[in-house]
Order: structure tokens, then sequence, then C-alpha cells
């Protein structure tokens, strides 16, 4: 989606709910931070304890927003271009990574998360806010409306089943629950937020 139009779209629930969910996601986080698909900058505000924050985005139309509110972050932030597919870290680098509605649009999910399970410290979290596929009629609406959605919406997924591919990767997923996403459509309805811990090896 192009950057000024999710600012556009998203303004009203980022300024109530939503951008409430995100401070409580991301605002006690400490040491180095991987945000995934930073977007256009919305949790930037919302880091307190940061050490460093370094936002990801492979859209140069997301990317192009980031400036302003880099600046008006209380954390150190650093903006790269790159893809999950294959991250520019060495192996144990960050002490939490932050994925906030970026899991559904992922080619590959399952190596997207083996990506963040490897530049995660042993112990550290993977913070996530996504929508997922629900269960009985939505889940069959989801399914019905998922090859459109991923033509309009940037490859995203309505009908991903991200908690289950987050315990598959090797993650403790035991502090993610279900929620309900706060100014979205029915479609993109469901959802789950939390932490998962890396588990030592």
């Amino acid at each position: 989606m192009i950057g000024w139009l999710y600012d556009l779209l998203s303004r009203r629930a980022e300024h109530g709910e939503l951008g409430e969910r995100r401070g409580a996601l991301v605002a006690g986080l400490e040491g180095d931070i991987l945000e995934v698909g930073a977007g256009t900058g919305a949790n930037l505000r919302h880091y307190k304890r940061a050490a460093r924050v370094v936002a990801l985005e492979p859209d140069a139309s997301m990317a192009r927003r980031l400036p302003p509110k880099v600046a008006e972050a209380a954390v150190p932030v650093e903006v790269l271009r790159g893809s999950l597919d294959a991250l520019p870290f060495p192996a144990a680098t960050f002490d939490a990574v932050v994925s906030t509605f970026v899991l559904c649009s992922v080619e590959e999910p399952g190596r997207a998360l083996g990506e963040i399970y490897r530049v995660l410290r042993p112990g550290g979290q993977l913070v996530v806010l996504e929508h997922v596929r629900g269960k009985g009629r939505l889940a069959r609406w989801q399914e019905l409306f998922t090859p459109l959605h991923r033509r309009l919406a940037g490859n995203c997924h309505l009908n991903r089943d991200t908690r289950s591919e987050i315990g598959q990767a090797g993650f403790d997923a035991g502090g993610v629950r279900a929620v309900r996403i706060p100014g979205s459509h029915p479609l993109v309805r469901a959802g789950i937020q939390g932490e998962a811990t890396r588990i030592s090896s």
C-alpha cells in the first residue's frame, strides 16, 4: 500500500485504541530492538526505554515517511531498507524483534520467522500484533477473499494461522493471545498480540 494512503486510512485508529495497543507492546522494551516492516513509523513514538531501534522497511513509499517520525522519537532510531527473507545482521544481535501487521504479507512466513529467531539473542522476545485467520464463518470468508485482498493490499493474507507458525519456528508462544484488532474491517478483526520467547538452545 502507498505510504500516504496507509497513514490516511489508519489515522483515526492510531490516535485511539490501536495506538494504545502499540504503546503497551513496545514502551517497556529495553536493549537493542529490531522492528521489521516498520511501515510509516507508527510504533516509533511509543518506544521509551530501548537503547536503540533499527527500523527495517522494504517499501520505498513507506520508508519515505519515516524521517519525521524518527526525528520525534524518544530513543535512537536507525532506518534500513531490507527484507525479512534475509536479515542483514549477525546471529544473536537483538534483544527483541517487533512485528506489527507484517507477517500477513511476507511470502514465506516460516523463513521470515526463522530469520527473526536467528537474529534474536537466547531468551529474546518476538513482539507481535498481527491479524490472523478467524474461526467458523469468518474463516470461510477470509479464504474466499484472500486472493483479491493480496492483490489490493500488498500481498496481505487474511487467512494465516500466525500463532501456530510462531510456535513451529521454535518460539514459546505462551505469551501470545487472541485479540480483536481495533479500527479494522471485519475480515481483519481477528488478531493476536503479545510476546513469544526465543527458546535458549
